[in-house]
């Protein structure tokens, strides 16, 4: 086991991945830029080392520094947390060329799961189902418009090299398709330094359901359920739950299986999501992400799990200390992201200081966060301040429990999620498990949040939590 682990990451992940390793006995290492001297991932780890200006590139992106500061150290391991460099082939090939152990998948799992045209190939290949589209870069306009009508409109125009709603554009119709297909393109260049694109039918109103997995160095893979993610923003999750309210035991055998397989595919090891698409009673490969997810707490809420402690021991050539048989699925958890963002103004970014901040305590209620009071949600990061997670016996039991914990939450400084969160889960379509895509997308329902947005000013109501 190792003796001493960096965090190449910052904020909430960073400290949730410190919180296990204390717990198993490793000292940890933070790294941090220069606006995060003060910040509490900086705080709660035993050392941190400066790794440069704020501008992710000068900092949290420069694997060399990181590397750099593990060695400085005496680090023997790197966990990347997600975002940043936690699905860069290249930062775990220098990390291993360092002598050091990358926590995560290995390089070329990265890498076959990195592309999602080489994704897609790849799962065709293995018979993991696929959304119908080309395995194959679209490179014109001209051969776009051919797949297009081979498979029909509606149709996705995405960046091989995308994710986080990034180079996804959609052709409703053949009139939309070259701003859909420019669009896509530039997205990819701009963010991922790739314009290759491909297309793929456009699923209506699907679930979006992924399936968490954790595979071994040993060729031992297992699955850890499902968990629904439907209600999103610019293809971003906003709340995730697990058990998926439309997925039955049947499907749930079916879909578990299909991760399982996709994993053996790449030869994956660690702590995987394979993401798909359900529709209806069809269920389509998506993308994995080779890293931990930002919900995997649900899935410990409903499982038991570690995941962190997992990732930890597999990469330590550990062998899965679980069976499939082994893995239960107990009640229901509800996770609701808690960003500084005006839903009321299109999900604006809203950055400043937390003038207060009073998480909510109670049984089955956790909540993970990178802040305190006072802290800074810096504009040069992602703007999540909190995640909620509650568990119940049931849905509607741990839906009563998180309206608690969010009336509860208080946050002053900054506009939050908070009110969109509440009128969300008092909705007749949360209630009864639709997927509520539409409402995340109706302008007139979020304005009517503006009167009760959360910010310096704003009452806070108390509530017991049961």
């Amino acid at each position: 086991m190792f003796d001493k682990v960096l965090v190449a990451n910052r904020g909430e992940i960073a400290v949730r991945v410190f919180r296990t390793l204390s717990r198993m006995g490793i000292k940890t290492v933070a790294v941090y830029s220069d606006v995060d001297a003060g910040a509490l991932h900086v705080s709660v780890a035993d050392e941190a080392v400066n790794i440069g200006p704020a501008p992710a590139n000068q900092s949290y992106l420069r694997g060399d520094v990181i590397i750099e500061a593990a060695k400085v150290a005496g680090a023997g391991a790197i966990h990347p947390g997600y975002g940043f460099l936690s699905e860069s082939a290249d930062f775990a090939r220098a990390v291993e060329k360092a002598g050091l152990v990358f926590i995560g998948p290995s390089a070329d799992a990265i890498d076959k799961m990195g592309s999602k045209i080489a994704a897609r190939q790849v799962m065709s290949d293995a018979g993991v189902p696929i959304v119908p589209g080309t395995t194959e870069e679209v490179g014109t306009l001209e051969r776009a418009r051919e797949v297009a009508v081979e498979i029909g409109y509606p149709v996705a125009v995405k960046a091989a090299g995308g994710g986080g709603g990034k180079g996804f554009r959609v052709a409703l119709r053949p009139e939309d398709l070259a701003q859909a297909f420019d669009g896509a393109k530039g997205e990819g260049e701009r963010f991922f330094g790739n314009s290759t694109v491909y297309l793929e039918r456009y699923l209506e109103n699907p679930r979006h359901i992924e399936i968490q997995v954790l595979a071994d160095l040993h060729g031992n893979v297992v699955h850890l359920f499902e968990r629904d993610c439907s209600v999103q923003r610019r293809h971003q999750k906003l709340v995730e739950e697990s058990p998926a309210p439309a997925v039955g035991p049947e499907m749930r055998q079916r879909i578990g299986d299909i991760a399982v397989q996709a994993a053996k595919a790449v030869g994956y090891s660690s702590a995987g999501t394979v993401e798909g698409l359900l529709a209806g009673d069809e269920y389509f490969f998506l993308e994995m992400n080779t890293r931990i997810q930002v919900e995997h707490g649900v899935t410990e809420m409903v499982t038991g799990t570690d995941l962190i402690e997992e990732q930890v021991r597999i990469a330590a050539g550990e062998p899965l200390r679980l069976s499939q048989d082994g893995v239960k699925l107990t009640g229901h958890a509800i996770e609701c992201r808690i960003n500084a963002e005006d839903a009321s103004r299109g999900f604006l970014p809203n950055p400043g200081s937390l003038t207060t901040y009073d998480e909510p305590t109670g049984r089955h209620i956790r909540v993970d966060s990178g802040v305190t009071e006072g802290s800074v949600v810096e504009r040069y990061y992602d703007p999540m301040i909190a995640k909620v997670i509650v568990w119940g016996e049931d849905r509607a039991e741990a839906t009563e429990r998180m309206l608690a914990a969010l009336d509860d939450f208080a946050i002053e400084g900054v506009k939050t999620l908070l009110p969109f969160h509440r009128a969300l889960l008092e909705t007749a379509q949360w209630r009864d498990g639709e997927t509520c895509s539409d409402l995340v997308a109706d302008r007139e329902w979020l304005e009517t949040l503006q009167s009760t947005q959360q910010s310096g000013d704003a009452p806070h109501v108390q509530h017991s939590i049961h």
